[in-house]
């Protein structure tokens, strides 16, 4: 074998030059699949020349080869058609990535067959009428995968490119052999491919998808890098937060993002009374992954199939843990399956999973921050009409505590003010609305402010009161002790970074006493509405219970929710109840301690 000479080295090492993106923009008059067009400036710019073959790559890890001709459109831009666009799975305003292909070769021979509700009620030779006359035209490249119109005879048919011997890409040539013969395939769904979840159909959660990419995509598209580094790859990963996060649909787009197949389980749905049902329909699962990897094998709900065994009292979930720890400690690194858990009760998980060679890794898909949320906000407003006066930034910084299902509902309830607002312009009687009543409905701020004021948080729905309604000038008096409170509870909400600037901890707590009717509770409600905070009002005695644990476990919970939808005031009314002196208790104080230590 021959040494790498330097020179044979400095090319292997030098990295390859980086794609250029660009907006793509709709192509009315090109008709022509096989065609982009560019800016000539922007085509000089770029290093390419009129007729050049260019690569193209869009969204859910798509790309084609094209042919790249001028024309007289905007620079930055990139006209395509419809067809090219559903092959890149972009629509017009996306940005696809733009580079010469210089490694493409002349097919020798290519698999053609038509979308079969394209060639209905044809008879006669579909080669010679459609394929023959479109291949003679020019030198065309094509992508197994891709999907083609070609227009004869008054009839536009369809085809989609099955295969590229020695491919995937290939240019067809006078020499390519075309093999059309064979059952016309099924057309897929245009909408669903466009709308397929895809990385950018997420947000709030930008550190948590960098690590799942880096766990599932590498094994999954670059085995052999686990293998030339001497490492097993990760088997799996366990997804753990709050319901409405996004867990399932990280879990989706990096299956569509990678184009490895998806086996959903749904933890309830294997769980079978008859003996060994259960264990079999888990096994079928896996030998089904396996013989269409790579895959991903993602169970929904892993807490209620996979408990902690010393806890549980039915016998089926502690069979079924035992069998999927089996099945995971059977996966073998070349059977490329990856295995993703997602539960909102982690700790409930039985230990045995949780250790590395089975869930490899935990991640923390939590609540999302101002930033998260304004991602995704933009998200679910990207195919809304909105109206000039709306500020997403300021509906971000007001949503404390929703995850990313609660915006999705805030944007929907939005939509649906503006409509009811709308409602005496509609017609009801008539077949079809109006075309200017349709023009006009555009969700404004006020809409927004409705549905804020309608929607909570779900991780507080079961303890939350709405944002009370109350200002300072309802309180008379206590001037002091307003600016005091001021100081003690709203900066360290509103200026966060300057007391991490200065190294100051901000206060935990204030203590209000007095007798009562002088306005302790009114207070309370007062310093929450200022600082647009949640507001959560616990009675005392509603957390004390007769049975070992719980007041203590009720008021663990009480925190664990403020928490999550932090910035929150948490007031405790009568606290006294629940907090007495602990020296003096003659009673259960297990919910005093745990009260003060909190």
């Amino acid at each position: 074998m021959n040494p790498i000479n330097e020179q044979q080295a400095t090319k292997i090492l030098s990295p390859k030059p980086s794609p250029h993106r660009l907006i793509v923009e709709e192509s009315v008059h090109n008709d022509d699949n096989s065609i982009v067009c560019i800016n000539p400036d922007k085509l000089q710019e770029l290093g390419l020349y009129r007729g050049e073959v260019v690569l193209l790559k869009g969204k859910k890890r798509r790309d084609t080869a094209c042919i790249v001709l001028i024309e007289d459109c905007k620079p930055g831009f990139i006209r395509m058609n419809k067809v090219v666009r559903t092959n890149l799975r972009v629509q017009p305003g996306d940005i696809v990535a733009v580079q010469k292909y210089e490694d493409i070769k002349y097919a020798e021979r290519i698999q053609v067959l038509p979308v079969d509700d394209t060639v209905e009620d044809i008879t006669g030779n579909i080669f010679e009428v459609f394929l023959k006359p479109y291949f003679l035209e020019a030198y065309r490249p094509v992508r197994t995968g891709d999907l083609f119109q070609v227009r004869g005879s008054m009839r536009c048919v369809e085809f989609k490119v099955v295969e590229v011997v020695e491919g995937p890409f290939g240019i067809v040539a006078p020499s390519t052999e075309i093999f059309c013969e064979g059952t016309p395939v099924k057309r897929e769904d245009e909408e669903e491919i466009l709308n397929q979840i895809g990385y950018d159909d997420i947000g709030g959660c930008r550190k948590q998808l960098a690590i799942i990419k880096e766990m599932v995509e590498l094994p999954l598209r670059h085995p052999c890098l686990f293998k030339k580094i001497g490492i097993k790859p990760p088997r799996g990963i366990l997804l753990y937060g709050p319901p409405g996060t996004g867990k399932t649909l990280i879990a989706r787009a990096v299956a569509n993002e990678t184009g490895a197949f998806f086996f959903l389980i749904n933890g309830p749905e294997i769980m079978s009374k008859m003996a060994g049902e259960s264990e079999s329909n888990l096994r079928r699962a896996f030998e089904e992954a396996q013989k269409n990897a790579p895959a991903i094998i993602f169970i929904d709900e892993i807490d209620s199939i996979a408990p902690k065994r010393e806890k549980t009292h039915g016998e089926v979930e502690r069979r079924i843990v035992s069998q999927l720890l089996t099945l995971m400690d059977g996966m073998k690194p070349r059977d490329h399956v990856i295995v993703i858990g997602a539960t909102n009760r982690a700790n409930s998980i039985d230990p045995a999973l949780r250790r590395f060679g089975r869930f490899d890794r935990e991640i923390d898909i939590g609540i999302p921050d101002a930033t998260g949320r304004m991602e995704v906000l933009r998200i679910h407003t990207k195919n809304m009409k909105l109206d000039k006066d709306v500020d997403l930034e300021k509906i971000a910084r007001e949503s404390h505590g929703y995850v990313g299902a609660d915006l999705a509902q805030l944007c929907s309830e939005a939509a649906m003010q503006q409509i009811r607002d709308k409602m005496d312009l509609i017609d009801f009687e008539a077949e079809k609305i109006d075309a200017s009543v349709l023009d006009a409905l555009a969700v404004s701020m006020k809409n927004f402010r409705h549905a804020l004021g309608t929607s909570n948080p779900s991780a507080l729905r079961e303890t939350v009161i709405e944002t009370p309604n109350v200002s300072w000038e309802d309180i008379g008096g206590l001037v002091d002790i307003k600016q005091e409170l001021q100081d003690l509870v709203q900066l360290p909400i509103r200026y966060p970074d300057h007391f991490h600037k200065f190294g100051v901890s901000p206060p935990k707590g204030v203590l209000l006493y007095g007798p009562p009717g002088c306005g302790k509770t009114l207070l309370a409600k007062a310093i929450a509405t200022d600082c647009q905070a949640n507001f959560i009002s616990i009675k005392g005695p509603e957390l004390l219970t007769m049975w070992f644990g719980e007041s203590e476990a009720n008021v663990r919970d009480i925190f664990d929710k403020a928490r999550a939808a932090a910035p929150c005031v948490l007031f405790f009314d009568e606290l006294d109840s629940i907090a007495h002196s602990r020296g003096g208790s003659i009673g259960d104080a297990g919910g005093d301690s745990k009260t003060v230590d909190q």
